[in-house]
């Protein structure tokens, strides 16, 4: 128990320690800033959109199903014949009967009349029966039934339909669609890499700008080493006579600039690393340590050559988003010219209800289903199509200036980066050379203020120029590592 508790308190007191030693190269900060920066994550979600945008037009192409259903309640039924005719059919009977009463009075009247048929037996029969005949209760259900079956029981109703329609021909609109999809996606995809690549060129340049920093800073270090060496055997020569007190007061006076050199530097350190920290998505009080921090000669970057300007417009991210926008309103011509060409699509329904209206309306389901062709043939819409379609050719005319434009611009970039290059190339060769001679005459300087046969004029003028010689060759490292990255851009070689 007691040695987990040494071992959790050893690395809670460690722990500082161990952020301190966070050692981050180049391609570490470029990752980082790619995870944690939002716009480019707003552009990943874009591009992410493109893409079910392009699946939403793919979909096109295929048939659409839906389903449908409905209930209805209605308050009365349905009735094909009057309310008179219904009471003179639910009637009938009666009213049959009261005839036939009648008739059958007159018959029995003339029949009492006539003494050969009172004598007849079969007559007799024939008048008893009919006078005892009753129809009414027989046809008043017949009447009652007829009656019933031309009223439709209509208050509940249910009712579904399954429709399917395939496009056949829309004008040219789907494919078009489509085709303007997968353009808009590879565009989306196109912006997110060129936020991508602002977004490493910025952390690029505050990672050199760190590294030129911490640089300058070792270099504030060693000049004030230096110069308190030369105060000290400035201090020693006054003491000794070799040298006047103003001698001492010079030294002391580069000594204190020098500190200040030092403090400013400490300080552009400490705000380049906290912009750093920012721009990769660390607290902005994370002690990091750059892996090019310690090196002492700038790396080899090799010399890049001018490429075709064909070549260069076809792989800059910013003239392939002029392009596929050129090429996404050349295909919105075809989308608008669709508006006033026939359509055409094949229809199929299947149609449920209860009541039946195939048996009668009666109470159960029953079903049809019907196929067909819909053609559809715009006349007359005021020449709105024809001026949508001139609008959408100007606009791609609008892009495709756009493009040529940026492509002179282009060039233009990569003339200047290229001689830049060139510049920097010789710039940092001179400054290696200026260094070397500045070395040298920085040693023998200070050999001979150690010897007594040089000033400390003298001195301090070898350091003030070595100083000078190991700024201008840090600047001119850094400059020819930015510069090549602004070339890799310029001419579509960054990825």
């Amino acid at each position: 128990m007691k040695r987990t508790f040494i071992i959790t308190l050893t690395a809670i007191l460690f722990l500082p320690s161990l952020r301190a030693q966070q050692i981050i190269s180049l391609e570490e900060c470029r990752q980082l800033a790619i995870a944690s920066n939002k716009e480019l994550k707003e552009a990943g979600r874009k591009s992410e959109m493109a893409g079910y945008d392009r699946k939403i037009a793919l979909a096109n192409y295929f048939p659409k199903i839906t389903a449908s259903g409905a209930y209805m309640f209605n308050s009365r039924n349905l009735s094909l014949v009057s309310e008179e005719a219904s009471a003179q059919l639910t009637g009938l009977g009666t009213a049959v009967q009261s005839q036939l009463s009648s008739e059958m009075q007159s018959l029995v009247q003339a029949f009492m009349a006539d003494p050969t048929a009172q004598s007849s037996p079969m007559w007799q029969a024939v008048i008893g029966k009919l006078s005892h005949t009753d129809v009414s209760a027989v046809l008043n259900k017949i009447g009652t039934g007829i009656d019933d079956a031309l009223h439709f029981d209509i208050q509940n109703v249910y009712a579904g339909v399954v429709s399917v329609q395939q496009p056949l021909f829309m004008g040219g609109k789907i494919v078009a669609s489509n085709q303007i999809a997968e353009l808009a996606q590879e565009l989306a995809r196109t912006e997110y890499d060129e936020k991508r690549i602002a977004v490493e060129l910025e952390v690029e340049n505050s990672y050199w700008q760190v590294v030129s920093l911490a640089a300058k800073n070792k270099l504030a270090s060693t000049y004030l080493e230096l110069l308190d060496c030369l105060q000290k055997d400035a201090e020693i020569s006054v003491a000794e006579g070799v040298a006047v007190q103003s001698d001492l007061l010079a030294v002391k006076v580069k000594r204190n600039e020098a500190a200040v050199l030092k403090t400013k530097t400490v300080n552009g350190l400490a705000l380049s690393k906290m912009l750093l920290c920012k721009q990769i998505g660390l607290p902005l009080d994370s002690c990091i340590k750059l892996v090019d921090e310690d090196d002492e000669a700038v790396p080899d970057v090799g010399y890049i050559a001018k490429r075709d300007i064909g070549e260069i417009c076809s792989d800059r991210n910013e003239t392939k988003m002029l392009e596929l926008a050129s090429r996404i309103y050349e295909k919105k011509v075809a989308v608008q010219r669709a508006d006033y060409l026939p359509k055409i699509a094949l229809t199929g329904n299947y149609l449920i209800m209860n009541p039946n209206l195939y048996n009668g309306f009666k109470k159960d389901f029953g079903g049809m289903f019907n196929v067909g062709v819909m053609v559809s043939i715009p006349i007359f819409h005021a020449t709105e199509g024809y001026q949508k379609t001139r609008k959408a050719k100007a606009e791609a005319a609008i892009y495709r200036m756009k493009y040529e434009d940026a492509c002179d611009i282009i060039n233009v970039q990569v003339e200047q980066l290229s001689r830049s290059q060139d510049e920097a190339l010789e710039n940092l060769t001179m400054a290696s050379s200026n260094l070397d001679c500045a070395d040298e005459n920085l040693r023998a300087a200070m050999l001979g203020f150690s010897e007594g046969v040089v000033s400390s004029d003298v001195a301090l003028q070898a350091q003030t120029a070595w100083v000078k010689a190991r700024t201008e060759y840090i600047d001119a490292g850094i400059e020819v590592r930015l510069n090549h990255s602004k070339l890799l851009k310029a001419q579509g070689l960054y990825r």
